[in-house]
């Protein structure tokens, strides 16, 4: 008997685990919309006047983070294998920093731009919690829906077993890139330098030991270390293309823009609880981790002050 395509398959998986989480699914379709809408009226409107500065700074700042990650994985030439607990030391610094960058990067200047918009703080934060709200449900349901391996948690998502356990982890990578490109871009939408700049440096740097530990995690699934090196470097290029995404969604409307900051924050903290932090712990390395995690935190709060 003729075994059944991994699309059809996943397609009939998809539909099962609709049925079973129909709420989840409804929250991720119905903010998937919200997205795209916000998307192409952005762009429609960033082409009809002319503003195309922001959405260059925007690819800029995206093709940084991309750099960056690519520099990390090319480190792993360099350095060769080194200590779990160095490992988890620095992929804690990268949590920090991603932490830092959803405080004071995107929640606090949501903040003030929901203030700017309706002249009333309450209504203001109001408004980029449900930003964090819709992130969460972004997360969570790309998180249920599309097949991905953790190191801590295993397979998650339909039909994983016909998938390469080496492709699992790169799709999960992929998830975990796109919330830091829609950051950066939401930051450069505003047009202000202010926010872009400390923004995209924080996930650059960060980026940088997050594309050395991914590319020795993949080493460790068995592919060489060439390939592992070029596959860590291209899971980076998800965060221009989520640059592209951010800077349009936040381009919309006025509104628009507190509600994506709230956004790209909410799915930040979510990869960062629910993904990093778990893998820095997973050893028993939570002490040199956390150390790490505070350093990172330090070094963002730090940048966003200077330059900012």
């Amino acid at each position: 008997m003729k075994q059944p395509s991994i699309a059809l398959e996943l397609r009939t998986a998809w539909i099962n685990q609709a049925q079973r989480s129909p709420f989840i699914f409804a929250g991720l379709a119905g903010t998937l919309l919200l997205i795209l809408a916000a998307i192409l009226l952005g762009t429609l409107s960033a082409i009809n006047h002319g503003n195309i500065t922001n959405l260059r700074y925007a690819l800029m700042g995206g093709a940084a983070g991309f750099a960056a990650t690519t520099l990390g994985a090319c480190l792993a030439f360099v350095l060769g294998n080194i200590s779990g607990r160095r490992q988890d030391s620095l992929l804690g610094f990268a949590a920090g920093m991603m932490l830092a960058a959803s405080a004071f990067s995107l929640i606090l200047p949501g903040v003030e731009a929901g203030e700017a918009i309706f002249d009333n703080r309450l209504a203001a934060a109001a408004v980029v919690v449900a930003g964090l709200g819709l992130g969460v449900v972004l997360m969570l349901g790309l998180d249920r829906f599309i097949p991905h391996e953790h190191e801590v948690s295993g397979a998650h998502g339909p039909v994983f077993a016909r998938i390469n356990r080496v492709w699992l982890f790169v799709l999960a990578i992929t998830l975990h890139n796109i919330p830091e490109g829609m950051a950066i871009g939401v930051g450069f939408s505003a047009g202000d330098m202010h926010v872009g700049v400390p923004l995209a440096t924080a996930i650059s740097i960060q980026d940088i030991p997050e594309g050395l530990a991914v590319a020795l995690a993949l080493r460790a699934t068995g592919l060489t270390h060439g390939r592992a090196v070029l596959v860590a470097a291209l899971s980076g290029f998800m965060e221009p293309l989520g640059a592209l995404i951010g800077v349009g969604m936040s381009s919309a409307f006025a509104i628009a823009y507190p509600v994506s900051m709230g956004l790209a924050a909410g799915a930040m903290i979510f990869v960062v609880s629910h993904e990093v932090i778990p893998e820095t712990h997973r050893n028993g390395h939570q002490t040199p981790a956390t150390i790490g995690l505070m350093l990172g935190f330090g070094v963002m709060m730090f940048l966003d002050t200077a330059l900012g």
